[in-house]
């Protein structure tokens, strides 16, 4: 029964690593590169908030309510919707933001820059003009900063609601992740970023005025992408019932959900239901991701990864 459980644990950590980062093995070039590229500690103390954030699984519930918020945005939904295949292969889209956040977050200083230049790089092709005749540009500094605002505020929101105990940073520890991970919206040319949590709701509140509801379409593929088994549809289920509880008020209306201001006592239970399925993939996956396990190893601070060996 252990060999039989332990078997099963392995086959359900490969799935999930295969998934998020693209590559069969759960380590493609680029979590390779974080342990392979540079020596320094990188943009973001090791063991600091930004590491205990992004390293956590709250943030795929963060990243379900995140995306809500990206599509209440007109014009960077429209650079998503034309220069994406995200319908097609939303696993593909997955791998490709997967692989900016990880990096910035957990890559040495010269790997960092060496991402967010890709970025860039990105960024200068997707331009156009909605059907109205409003032109969009992925590298509009405040395309940029709604999309870094959208974000920052999801991914706060899942980690202080479901994810694991922050204690340790002290009652301050969100003001730090918001000013702290806006070095990587910077890099890619978002400016006027806020720097503290009372300053981000001020921040999406200001957006208000040129939002519009996230069309349907997009609120159906986000309740339900395709290409999840039965198992992971259920589990999924939870983390987009989750994310609908954790979206900003300014966003809530658009997107058609209770958001933080909804959560009554059906509310509260959904969040404890979506805490009890992620702390069910933390003992499946383990403490750490094979970028932070990467990290720490450039770092001299773990054992070499699996892949190394």
């Amino acid at each position: 029964m252990v060999l039989l459980l332990t078997d099963l644990t392995s086959r359900t950590r490969a799935a999930f690593r295969a998934r998020v980062s693209g590559d069969p093995t759960g380590a493609p070039d680029w979590v390779r590169d974080i342990a392979l590229v540079g020596t320094g500690p990188g943009w973001f103390e090791p063991d600091g908030v930004v590491w205990r954030v992004h390293g956590d699984l709250s943030t795929l519930v963060g990243g379900v309510a995140a995306l809500l918020g990206q599509g209440a945005h007109p014009l960077a939904l429209a650079g998503v919707q034309r220069h994406s295949a995200y319908r097609e292969d939303p696993w593909k889209r997955l791998a490709g933001t997967a692989r900016w956040l990880v990096v910035s977050t957990f890559g040495s200083a010269e790997l960092a820059e060496r991402e967010s230049a890709r970025v860039r790089g990105m960024h200068r092709r997707v331009r156009g003009t909605t059907d109205d005749g409003r032109p969009y540009s992925a590298g509009d500094p405040d395309l940029l900063r709604w999309v870094h605002l959208a974000f920052t505020d999801a991914f706060l929101a899942a980690q202080a609601a479901v994810g694991r105990d922050m204690s340790r940073f002290g009652p301050r520890w969100a003001d730090a992740y918001v000013g702290e991970w806006a070095r990587s919206a910077q890099a890619l040319g978002a400016t006027d970023l806020p720097t503290t949590e009372a300053e981000l709701a001020e921040a999406l509140a200001g957006y208000a005025p040129v939002l519009e509801p996230v069309p349907a379409g997009l609120l159906a593929f986000l309740s339900a992408p395709p290409g999840l088994s039965l198992p992971e549809r259920v589990v999924y289920s939870g983390f987009s019932a989750g994310a609908a509880l954790l979206v900003s008020p300014t966003i809530a209306p658009l997107a058609g959900v209770p958001g933080r201001s909804g959560r009554g006592l059906p509310g509260r239970g959904q969040l404890t239901v979506t805490r009890l399925q992620l702390g069910a993939m933390n003992l499946a996956l383990g403490a750490s991701s094979p970028s932070e396990q990467a990290a720490r190893w450039r770092l001299g601070l773990g054992p070499a990864p699996a892949w190394a060996d």
